[in-house]
């Protein structure tokens, strides 16, 4: 898209190659500023969900440059989709990272939604290379709402068969192995969130009437993250449906006044 006086914003689309060679495809929504935002969806979600769709634009505003892009094996990126493998999604936000460090850009701050939410509160704790995080509905026990999804004695099905197969009507199906379960029930989100560096800002935004993940384990987050805002959008579900102006609203104004302290701080 050719950058005009009328409209001073472009879009384009990148490849960047994760640690394993896949390709993981992105949309950058150029401003022309130094800094940048790395916007990551959800479970069984893409780049292009209306979640981010809005945050892009909410940014484009504000003048900031953002990169929404699909993780290994999810929308147009390459690889297998997975149940789990947080570390893996982990890891791919490191390479885009990575991707627009070497292209001399200031990586700012990495929002997440939903189990995007919890891979961006891994990064921090892993990387600490990045100092403005944004946890969307993420979920605090991760061991909860399997079976929810799965169905009862789902591990009894995937210790005997090895996998369980999902029909996920309104998206896809696909399957659940041993090693992908076992991920998830091994990620420990409560050490990983203790071990967040103080100097990085973290914001949660939770829905009040969240069906999926309730609104009580945002409060968890509160109560260990060093340097934490809650923030409550009252009567909002999990995605937000009709509560979109708050959401992006309450996100963009805190990378805002997070990327204008850093900048004071290092005059």
């Amino acid at each position: 898209m050719a950058q005009t006086a009328q409209n001073p914003f472009q879009q384009q689309r990148i490849i960047i190659p994760n640690k394993q060679g896949e390709q993981l495809v992105g949309i950058l929504h150029e401003t022309g500023s130094a800094e940048i935002v790395i916007l990551c969806h959800g479970f069984a979600a893409t780049k292009d969900h209306f979640i981010f769709m809005n945050l892009a634009a909410a940014l484009e505003k504000a003048g900031l440059s953002s990169f929404r892009f699909d993780f290994t094996g999810n929308g147009e990126s390459e690889g297998s989709f997975q149940y789990a493998h947080f570390r893996r999604e982990v890891d791919d936000i490191h390479s885009v990272a990575q991707y627009f460090r070497g292209a001399n850009r200031l990586v700012s701050a990495v929002v997440g939604h939903s189990k995007g939410g919890n891979v961006v509160l891994l990064y921090a704790s892993t990387y600490q290379d990045i100092n403005i995080v944004v946890n969307i509905s993420g979920r605090y026990d991760v061991k909860a709402g399997i079976e929810e999804r799965l169905g009862k004695g789902f591990m009894e099905k995937i210790k005997k068969d090895g996998f369980l197969d999902v029909k996920d009507p309104g998206r896809f199906d696909y399957r659940v192995t041993e090693e992908s379960m076992m991920d998830r029930l091994n990620t420990n989100i409560h050490e990983a969130c203790i071990r967040i560096n103080k100097q990085c800002r973290v914001l949660t935004v939770h829905g009040s009437a969240d069906p999926i993940i309730p609104v009580e384990e945002a409060f968890e987050f509160d109560k260990i993250i060093p340097n934490h805002k809650l923030q409550v959008i009252e009567e909002a579900d999990h995605c937000y449906t009709h509560q979109q102006a708050e959401l992006t609203s309450a996100v963009v104004g805190f990378i805002k006044e997070a990327i204008q302290q850093d900048k004071a701080a290092a005059i």
